[in-house]
């Protein structure tokens, strides 16, 4: 369902029906834990990537940011200007 180097790839899925009828698989929701990280405030064109290639050295550790945070899309991480979240520190 996913490329190997997927952060999904192996994870449990799960069948569900769309709003037409038909079957689609999903990943299987994580619980996840909370991770040591620092606060930082969101500032006026912030992006998820960049804030990762900053903390990390590696853009495309996004979504370590995005699952730190209780925000179920990352990009609504972003908004509003001004607001707390939460960079892991690893």
């Amino acid at each position: 369902m996913f490329l190997k180097n997927s952060r999904y790839h192996g994870l449990p899925t799960v069948t569900a029906k769309d709003r037409a009828g038909t079957e689609v698989a999903a990943v299987k929701l994580r619980l996840l834990p909370i991770p040591a990280g620092d606060p930082v405030t969101v500032r006026t064109h912030d992006q998820l990537d960049t804030l990762s290639e900053q903390r990390y050295a590696d853009a495309t550790r996004y979504w370590h940011i995005a699952d730190a945070n209780s925000e179920l899309e990352a990009a609504s991480l972003l908004q509003p200007t001004g607001r707390p979240i939460t960079i892991p520190r690893s």
